[in-house]
Order: structure tokens, then C-alpha cells, then sequence
């Protein structure tokens, strides 16, 4: 201007040649990628073992799963169709539950049942054990059929079929004899609470052997019911229908295997409710031959008038009364109360042998 020359502008810039710009942002690239990629062979064996690590969980965790729903009797379709969120519930509840150590123990229980079902033979030959007279054309021995090849003999073999005397193998089976409902009665006095050899109590061997009995019932189509009792004060049923219109969700199962009421123990609290529903199941629908299975570890006394009303129910009903004693010797005496209350006694000692029971699935 007129005074002279102007002073620099502080925001003056120094103009940029453009090579040089794009040749150092191409080295800070590289320098970057190097780095990372540094970085990244550094970190790569730790981010594997990680994966690895996390899958392996993952898995054991789906197997770890599986198996529990399965030893509680959840099969694997109705698995698959329940919501994600009720299925997460439900297994932390198994994972939870007062059973939850014992689902190794319940499963077991359920194969051996259902191995022992599998031996039931109903309206069956079963094992030949010589040979008889009859009319079983489907018994009939190999040199009785053979009298059919000649003619002269076919008159012989006409008549002594219509005498019932032709000559037939002889076999002996087992048949199931059971029509009620399968009741069972499960102490759960403080007492069972104790443990045996194995550490598994007798609670975990009682409840087990129950769920196995409510398989059973379902498989005969029968109805269940579970009734745990202690004092005579505490008693608590629970129903289980063959003909509701669609089978028992796993939630009142575990709500019967988990329930456990303390206290003493009464003979007559439970006994009374099981004869009171298969007098109601006989009234209603006339099916008789109910079979009920009284659990317990404990020996107690019963009034000489609660006795006869008994008596008289079994005859009048028909049913049946297995008695199991756990861990209770005096419970198995002869004279005991037990063994007078039951039509076949059995005594517990090793809870982890499910076998001990076995003839149970055979007969009801």
C-alpha cells in the first residue's frame, strides 16, 4: 500500500505439493497396517485358545444339558419345540433343584424300569418249562402236527384237539395284573433326609424310584399319583391322570420330586388318602386292582380299628400294597406293622444299586 510493503498474515499457509502429501499418507498406511498386522500374529494364539476354549464350553454345556433333561424323562422333540427362554429356565432349574445331584440317579432308575418292562410278557407264552395237555394250536409240539401228513391219522388228531388233550409245550410267564392307578407313597419325614453308602440319601433313592413308577403308570396307561407324607398332620397329593388331555408337563414333576415335608412319621395319613382315591376311581369308573407302593424308613404303630377298615378295603378294592424299607431292618421283621400292612415287603440297604427295586417294574 502507500505506507509500504504489508506485514505476513500469522494464518498464512505455505502451499502443499501434492506428491509429497500422497506419498507420506501411503507411508503412514503402511506403517499402520504393519502394526496391526504385528499386532494381530501376536494376539492370533491367544484369540484361538480362546475360541477354542469357549467352544469346548459351549458344547459341554449342551451335552451337560441334554443329559439332565433327559434323565428327567424330557424327551428330545418336546425339547426342541419349547421357547428358548422357557427351555433356559428350566434347565437352571434342573440345574438348581433339591434333585439336582441326582439326575444321574434318576436315570438311571429309568432305563432299568424300562429295561424291566421290556422282560414283561402279558398274554405271552414265556419260558418253556416242559410239556402239557391242551388245545393251543400255537403250542402245539413239532410230532403232534406232524399226524396231520397222513391222512388216517387227521381224525385222531380232530378228536383229541376237541378233547383238549394234544400235546403242547408248557410255558410260564409273567403278566401284569395291575388296572388302577399306581399310587406312590413317599416318606419324607427328617429322617430321609439321611444319606447311604454312596452319599445318596434316601429322599434321592425314594424320589427316584417314584418317577420311574410314574413311567410305568404312563406306559400301562394308568394313572399316577404321588403322595409324600411325614407327621400325620402332613400330607401332600399329587395327580397325575392317564386321561387328561395332554400328558403332565416336566413343572408338576418337579414341583412332587422337589417337595419335602420334615417331620415324623404316620402310616395311616398316607395309606387312607391312597385307598380314599382308588375307592373314588373305583366308584367312577369300576377299575379295580390299584397297586400301591408305600415308601419309607421308618417303623410306626397303627389303631387296631384302622386295621380292619383297611382290611376291608383291600378286599372290597382289590389292590395291592408293595412295601419298600430303607435303611430300616425293624421294618422287615416278622410282626412288624409294615409287613402286615403290605402284600410283598422288600428291604433296601445299597442306594446306589436301582436293581434292588427291579422286580417292582416286572410286577406292576
Amino acid at each position: 500500500d502507500e505506507d509500504g510493503p504489508a506485514p505476513p498474515a500469522d494464518d498464512v499457509r505455505q502451499p502443499v505439493d501434492p506428491a509429497e502429501a500422497a506419498e507420506a499418507a501411503e507411508a503412514a498406511e503402511r506403517r499402520a497396517v504393519q502394526h496391526a498386522t504385528r499386532a494381530l500374529a501376536a494376539a492370533a494364539p491367544g484369540i484361538r485358545a480362546a475360541a477354542r476354549n469357549t467352544a469346548g464350553k459351549a458344547a459341554e454345556a449342551v451335552r451337560e444339558e441334554a443329559a439332565l433333561m433327559r434323565a428327567w424323562g424330557v424327551a428330545p422333540g418336546e425339547l426342541e419345540r419349547m421357547p428358548f427362554d422357557e427351555r433356559a429356565r428350566l434347565a437352571e432349574r434342573l440345574r438348581t433343584g433339591r434333585l439336582a445331584r441326582w439326575a444321574e440317579l434318576i436315570g438311571r432308575f429309568r432305563q432299568m424300569a424300562d429295561g424291566e418292562r421290556a422282560r414283561k410278557m402279558e398274554n405271552a407264552t414265556g419260558e418253556l418249562v416242559g410239556v402239557t395237555l391242551g388245545d393251543d394250536l400255537s403250542r402245539v409240539i413239532p410230532s403232534e402236527l406232524a399226524g396231520l401228513g397222513l391222512p388216517e391219522l387227521r381224525a385222531v388228531f380232530a378228536a383229541r384237539y376237541a378233547a383238549g388233550e394234544l400235546m403242547l409245550y408248557d410255558a410260564r410267564g409273567e403278566r401284569t395284573t395291575g388296572q388302577g392307578a399306581i399310587i406312590a407313597c413317599v416318606d419324607t419325614s427328617h429322617s430321609m433326609y439321611a444319606a447311604g453308602p454312596g452319599g445318596v440319601t434316601r429322599e434321592a433313592w425314594s424320589k427316584a424310584c417314584a418317577l420311574a413308577l410314574l413311567d410305568q403308570a404312563r406306559h400301562a396307561g394308568r394313572d399316577f399319583v404321588g403322595i409324600l407324607f411325614s407327621a400325620a398332620d402332613k400330607l401332600q397329593v399329587f395327580r397325575f391322570p392317564a386321561d387328561a388331555p395332554r400328558p403332565a408337563g416336566i413343572d408338576p414333576i418337579l414341583d412332587f420330586a422337589e417337595t419335602f415335608l420334615g417331620g415324623g412319621t404316620s402310616y395311616q395319613a398316607p395309606l387312607t388318602a391312597a385307598a380314599g382315591l382308588l375307592a373314588e376311581e373305583f366308584d367312577d369308573a369300576a377299575r379295580t386292582r390299584g397297586d400301591i407302593v408305600m415308601i419309607t424308613d421308618d417303623e410306626c404303630g397303627v389303631t387296631g380299628e384302622w386295621m380292619r377298615g383297611w382290611n376291608d378295603a383291600k378286599h372290597r378294592l382289590g389292590f395291592r400294597v408293595f412295601g419298600v424299607a430303607i435303611g430300616a431292618p425293624r421294618a422287615t421283621e416278622t410282626g412288624s406293622v409294615l409287613e402286615a400292612l403290605c402284600d410283598n415287603l422288600r428291604s433296601i440297604e445299597d442306594l446306589t444299586d436301582v436293581h434292588a427295586a427291579a422286580d417292582l417294574f416286572r410286577v406292576i
